[in-house]
């Protein structure tokens, strides 16, 4: 591989990554909407999902720090898909919110190898199965968008 891939294949990892962290930057953002509307059946849940957010976010800005990249900073707030304005909706919310990021994941098991693929992997598999738990049913390939539909 030249010099000129090389650099190539950073750039792509590390935008990769830079949108895996955006995306984790939102669903915190999102659970801290969804924790604020959820029922009290469901609170422990919404409460373990953004712990894994911030978890997997933190991780995330020290892999691009350690790849010589700087960590996209969350912004002040983010728009939301619809109106939340009770636990039915914040349901809805969090399985959009685990979708998204399961998108984001695909893209960076796509782009990345070794360790890092394996870690993408991971993720993408853990907001699978939050989606599912949030939506009640699962999809055929998540994380690809363009797959969900063809069942």
């Amino acid at each position: 591989m030249s010099t000129v891939d090389a650099r190539s294949d950073m750039a792509a990892r590390l935008d990769a990554l830079q949108a895996a962290l955006a995306a984790e930057h939102a669903a915190v953002y999102g659970y801290g909407v969804v924790g604020g509307r959820i029922g009290d059946d469901r609170e422990n849940e919404a409460a373990t999902a953004y712990a894994a957010h911030r978890s997997r976010r933190d991780a995330l800005a020290r892999t691009v720090r350690d790849l010589g990249g700087r960590p996209a900073v969350a912004a002040a707030g983010y728009a939301l898909p619809f109106p939340v304005p009770d636990a039915a909706a914040a349901i809805r919310l969090a399985a959009v919110l685990e979708e998204r990021v399961a998108a984001v994941y695909s893209d960076l098991v796509r782009a990345t190898e070794g360790p890092l693929r394996l870690e993408a992997a991971g993720a993408l598999r853990e907001a699978a199965v939050r989606a599912v738990r949030w939506r009640g049913s699962g999809v055929a390939f998540p994380g690809l968008a363009e797959r969900a539909d063809q069942d």
